[in-house]
């Protein structure tokens, strides 16, 4: 698996989703300020002005260290930038990662913003980095996020008991779920190319 190229930048007719920068806290600010409800399940609270900021840097600094490579996610149809998503915990040497930290503004949701993202991220890991497997994780107790996973394909592997702290200090489980590289090219990619 190569490393992630520092100006990545993926695409389609709908969307695209280029590294996030600090430079972009103003793209993204309205969302922290006017939707709160956005951050119920995340683990990094960025409601108001300073959550968005202290969600951007550390953001950054994760793609600094090399733990992640995040993006914001711009809605071509709607000319807007609709939230943000990331590659992360990238395993080179397991030819693994995970897609995670989405999150898009309301009037994103159910538009078909997140099936193309995930169209593009997962092309990328598996035809280009050419991972053997893709995880995905979430609160167990997030249906939409889990049901969002599964509608692309992804698989239920099991719970992780009190696994991490939420930003309001409650442990939460998180559900783990994933796609292999086999599955990708037996049948999860042309099905959702179809979607």
């Amino acid at each position: 698996m190569t490393f992630i190229p520092e100006s990545l930048t993926l695409e389609n007719n709908r969307v695209m989703l280029r590294r996030l920068t600090t430079g972009d806290e103003t793209n993204l600010l309205s969302f922290g300020m006017n939707e709160p409800e956005l951050w119920r399940y995340s683990l990094l609270k960025a409601s108001g002005k300073e959550g968005m900021h202290t969600y951007i840097q550390q953001a950054v600094k994760d793609w600094e260290s090399g733990s992640s490579f995040p993006f914001i996610v711009y809605d071509k149809k709607m000319t807007q930038y609709a939230g943000s998503t990331r590659y992360y915990d990238i395993q080179p040497e397991h030819k693994s990662l995970q897609i995670g930290y989405t999150w898009y503004g309301k009037a994103f949701q159910g538009t078909g913003v997140n099936k193309n993202c995930k169209w593009l991220l997962l092309e990328y890991a598996f035809d280009v980095l050419e991972c053997e497997r893709v995880e995905f994780r979430a609160n167990a107790t997030n249906s939409r996020s889990i049901a969002a996973m599964k509608s692309i394909g992804c698989t239920v592997e099991g719970i992780l008991r009190s696994h991490v702290i939420k930003h309001d200090g409650v442990r939460r489980d998180s559900i783990i779920l994933s796609i292999l590289k086999t599955e990708w090219h037996t049948g999860i990619k042309q099905a959702l190319l179809h979607k």
